[in-house]
């Protein structure tokens, strides 16, 4: 059974830094598996964050140079790296993992991934 818990979620103050780990278990079989974040709040969808991809890492454009993933795709953990945070930043956060895909652009959809944790919240307060 695939199981992904993540950790670090909290509140801070706008500008301040948090960091969001996960790790997955039970990914099994003969595909590496790509790990990223979406976040969402009780007015939008799903929205990605980041992957990571092997050695590619994908961010939404309203995160450049404010947030990192890092991890390894071989032990199936992620983390990320946020900074610089924003109240528009508040949401739960859910680490996701799938299969590595061909295309970059599919790594977007909350569609194209297969196991999700149970999120985690962050709350910015301005």
């Amino acid at each position: 059974q695939v199981q992904l818990v993540e950790s670090g979620g909290g509140l801070v103050q706008a500008g301040g830094s948090l960091r969001l780990s996960c790790a997955a278990s039970g990914l099994t079989g003969a595909y590496y598996h790509a790990m990223g974040w979406f976040r969402q709040t009780p007015e939008k969808e799903r929205e990605f964050v980041a992957v990571l991809s092997w050695n590619d890492r994908l961010y939404v454009d309203s995160v450049k140079g404010r947030f990192t993933i890092t991890g390894d795709n071989v032990k199936n953990i992620v983390s990320l790296e946020m900074t610089s945070l924003k109240a528009e930043d508040t949401a739960v956060y859910y680490c996701a993992a799938t299969p590595l895909l061909s295309s970059s652009a599919d790594y977007l959809r909350a569609t194209s991934w297969n196991f999700w944790g149970q999120g985690t919240q962050v709350t910015v307060s301005s």
